[in-house]
């Protein structure tokens, strides 16, 4: 695994990611594999992290908001982190997206039309951890006016 230091700008997040994605990773295998006995947990587990992936996108959304008075930001930058995040951050935290998305989508096809469907709302925590960090730290460029204002009225 590619190593994030304390130094590294939220690391924090990318800690939270990866250990968000171990936990949902193991209930949602241990659910699909035992499916009557715990079929609960993977329900909960599931909505908790769509639930909180929802707030935490809408949060790095506002976040993207203040920043886009100076800075000219992306939707590809902010929630892909494409060009503004280094490399192992990027890596970190797209690689846990989609191992969330991967987990989900293999362990609902292997159950289908059971509450381990509900898997596949979890990876909405991994896009918002992703754009959680890309607002907050993300590196964008400058934002420039291109043209002047148009008048409405003119004729």
């Amino acid at each position: 695994m590619i190593g994030i230091d304390d130094d590294v700008p939220g690391a924090g997040i990318i800690r939270v990611s990866d250990v968000v994605t171990v936990v949902f990773s193991i209930v949602a295998v241990v659910s699909a594999v035992f499916l009557n006995h715990l079929n609960a947990l993977v329900v909960v587990v599931s909505l908790v992290l769509f639930v909180a992936g929802c707030v935490t996108f809408l949060w790095a959304y506002a976040i993207a908001v203040n920043r886009s008075r100076t800075d000219a930001i992306g939707i590809g930058g902010l929630y892909f982190l494409q060009g503004t995040a280094p490399l192992p951050v990027q890596i970190r935290l797209l690689g846990a997206l989609t191992v969330q998305t991967v987990v989900a989508v293999v362990t609902a096809a292997v159950h289908p039309f059971t509450s381990q469907a509900f898997a596949v709302l979890a990876p909405m925590f991994g896009l918002g951890l992703a754009g959680l960090w890309g607002a907050r730290y993300g590196k964008f460029g400058l934002r420039t006016e291109t043209s002047e204002p148009v008048d409405q009225n003119a004729d």
